[in-house]
């Protein structure tokens, strides 16, 4: 009976290792596409949002959220996002992104976290320039991938979080 306990256990320790090493992959692909959009030699801009990505990177409920919000486009070059700013690097400026780290959390309740750093302004003279910034990314399991529910940033003015899926929402009724 133990050898069965154990193997159990066993099991779903690795079982979870598994399931962390996953969730990084959706995110990977999303950061190293914002890494290139903010290199020097930048071409075309690699669209996080687009078809392709949006369909196999992100939940359902992620994709219902962005599309309802997609009905209300912010003013940009080619009038479909419903963001007028990267929702990674937070903000519209940025430099070629430094230092970037990755890390994934084991999942609790279904979610992993997978928390990414990163100097988004170290090109700049700025009084904050070297400082870090910090992307969170919640990955849960659908169709048995690792797929991205929701990105969550800090929000530096009121030293509090934003999701992406609330703000999805308020854009969707029209705020």
């Amino acid at each position: 009976m133990k050898t069965i306990a154990l193997v159990i256990a066993s099991f779903i320790a690795f079982s979870g290792a598994v399931h962390a090493a996953d969730a990084t992959a959706p995110v990977k692909e999303i950061m190293d596409a914002t890494r290139s959009n903010w290199a020097d030699n930048s071409g075309d801009w690699s669209d996080i949002f687009d078809a392709s990505r949006l369909t196999r990177l992100y939940s359902k409920d992620f994709v219902a959220k962005y599309q309802a919000a997609a009905q209300f486009p912010a003013v940009d070059d080619d009038g479909i996002s419903p963001f007028d700013y990267d929702v990674i690097v937070n903000g519209q400026d940025a430099c070629p992104l430094e230092d970037l780290t990755m890390a994934a959390a084991p999942a609790v309740n279904g979610t992993a976290e997978v928390t990414v750093r990163f100097k988004k302004s170290a090109c700049s003279e700025a009084p904050d320039a070297k400082d870090y910034t910090t992307v969170r990314f919640e990955v849960i399991e659908e169709g048995g991938t690792s797929v991205i529910d929701d990105v969550v940033t800090e929000n530096i003015e009121t030293q509090g979080r934003d999701s992406l899926k609330a703000t999805m929402a308020l854009i969707a009724k029209g705020q």
